[in-house]
């Protein structure tokens, strides 16, 4: 039964990301007949699954969605506000049911009041059709050619492959890289190399390559997979706070690695709710300021080089940066003589800070100061960073930062007292040499004039706890960001950069936060790659 179980939870949820899509159309436009059938067809595959298993409770309520879709496929429309929220109660109970199937594996307990007012919806439709008359149905209208460019293809078909499977996969894949990169390290030092060693070499380059390619096309997913539940959790708040907003999404469409995705999906989930709630202004003072009565939330994925940046930008208010200053010094986070001398830029990174909240009162949204303290935490666990910007009365926008894959990355290697690390290439804005007396030490700290700005530098033997490398006199930098600053990284020497398998760290390793993962070189050598976000 496990197995079975496995496969209805995955294509339930499935169903209901495709059914929570359709509800938020139909909440807009109510006569679509696709979107109808959609929620009906939903429905209908979620009943017929949970009977199978004998999940009765779940059959019950999905059973009740699709007699309530069948009235409505049959008038061809909703019927109005009240039935279209009957349709995302009965939802939000069949998550939370599948939800405590995947916890427990047991039979949820029945909603005999959700059961009795979906068995009463279609009386809604009645009550609705005498106030007024509905709009014509689209299924009764006369079929019309449909240009072959707006016809949508036929998916291709496709495999469900479970993650551990693709994990495993991938490591072995890892493993192939590392046993070729070992044999050419070999071959290279045997004084009795030969052309046809070399060319074999080089072919196996090419197949390891395209393997590699290909693996990491089987562990990436679009991005549309967690953007359009965001959807919902915007209605949701608006809602609430006694809003209006539209979502809208651009670049879903972009792949990323699924260990990543996953992993973006609460930092995301929280923006959203901060940009309608802190963000999106009351319709009448939108109105008043001359903006439309309802707010827009934009979500933004692009793909710059190896990284995608995902913008969660919002047309509202913008922040209050008077009150986040005020806020900053009353928890001491700032002295007050100097802080009006900080930038606006500056000001808002006080909300990264825990505890800090400028909401007045604590609500079922937020106001706990929670929160953006965790999204920067998740987004440089990942190897990413955070980016804020506000604009007062414009609104702001906060995008996310994360590389493409976490299993294959390009890395410069680096030497300091005999070890060798690793940092990632997208990282390094470039490398310097200085000379030891241009590097000035002030309050414990060092600087360096790079480009006319003073730029801290940090010794790298000296953050992973090695005395410092008498190597580093000579003042080799290199320049890199760390948590959107602009640091100078002294290093003994550059060893040289390649492209590394990144394995995950031994478990005695795992609390070592400065530690991103672990490769093998080809000589054998084991070599860390740094998270330069957790260097101090």
């Amino acid at each position: 039964m496990s197995k079975y179980r496995g496969i209805f939870l995955e294509e339930a949820t499935e169903h209901l990301s495709e059914m929570s899509a359709a509800l938020l159309r139909l909440e807009k436009k109510p006569v679509c007949a696709e979107d109808i059938d959609t929620v009906l067809r939903m429905a209908h595959s979620i009943k017929g699954m949970a009977a199978t298993l004998n999940y009765d409770s779940i059959t019950e309520v999905a059973h009740g969605l699709e007699d309530l879709m069948q009235h409505a496929r049959n008038r061809g429309r909703l019927a109005g506000d009240e039935q279209t929220a009957l349709l995302f109660r009965g939802m939000e109970a069949l998550e939370s049911m599948i939800a405590r199937v995947r916890d427990t594996g047991e039979n949820p307990p029945a909603n005999p009041a959700l059961a009795a007012a979906l068995a009463d919806g279609p009386l809604l439709a009645a009550d609705s059709s005498k106030k007024k008359s509905p709009e014509p149905s689209s299924l009764n209208r006369a079929p019309r050619d449909v240009p072959e460019a707006l016809v949508s293809p036929t998916p291709p078909p496709s495999v469900r492959v479970q993650t551990e499977t693709l994990d495993r996969f991938l490591s072995t894949v890892g493993e192939v890289i590392l046993n070729s990169s070992q044999l050419r390290t070999a071959a290279e030092s045997s004084a009795k190399r030969t052309a046809g060693l070399t060319r074999g070499l080089d072919r196996m380059d090419r197949v390891v390559g395209e393997l590699q390619r290909r693996a990491l096309e089987l562990r990436t997913t679009p991005i549309l997979r967690i953007v359009e539940p965001l959807r919902r959790v915007a209605r949701e708040v608006a809602q609430l706070a006694g809003k209006r907003v539209e979502v809208e999404i651009q670049g879903a469409e972009l792949d990323l690695d699924r260990s990543i995705l996953d992993r973006l999906s609460d930092p995301l989930v929280h923006l959203v709710r901060n940009a309608v709630d802190h963000g999106i202004e009351m319709p009448d003072v939108r109105a008043a300021a001359g903006k439309s009565r309802t707010g827009v939330v934009t979500i933004d994925a692009r793909r710059v080089k190896d990284q995608v940046r995902i913008a969660v930008c919002d047309d509202g208010g913008g922040l209050d940066l008077e009150a986040i200053r005020a806020r900053a010094i009353e928890r001491g986070l700032l002295v007050p003589d100097l802080a009006e001398d900080l930038t606006p830029q500056d000001v808002a990174g006080f909300v990264f800070h825990p505890g800090l909240s400028t909401a007045e009162r604590i609500s079922q949204i937020s106001g706990r100061g929670v929160g953006m303290d965790a999204v920067r935490a998740t987004i440089e666990s990942l190897g990413g960073s955070v980016e804020l910007q506000t604009e007062p009365g414009e609104g702001t926008t906060t995008t996310l930062v994360v590389p493409i894959t976490a299993a294959v990355q390009r890395v410069l290697l680096v030497a300091t007292r005999g070890e060798t690390l690793a940092i990632p290439v997208r990282l390094v804005e470039r490398i310097l040499e200085v000379e030891a007396g241009e590097i000035e030490h002030s309050g414990g700290e060092s600087f360096a004039l790079i480009d006319g700005e003073p730029v801290l530098v940090l010794d790298l033997a000296d953050q992973i706890g090695l005395a410092p490398d008498p190597d580093a006199a000579s003042g080799t930098l290199v320049l890199t960001e760390v948590r959107n600053e602009r640091v100078g990284l002294r290093v003994g020497r550059v060893v040289g950069h390649q492209q590394i398998y990144v394995k995950p760290l031994p478990a005695l390793l795992a609390e070592l936060r400065m530690l991103a993962g672990l490769t093998i070189l080809g000589d054998g050598r084991p070599v860390f790659l740094l998270d330069l976000n957790q260097l101090t």
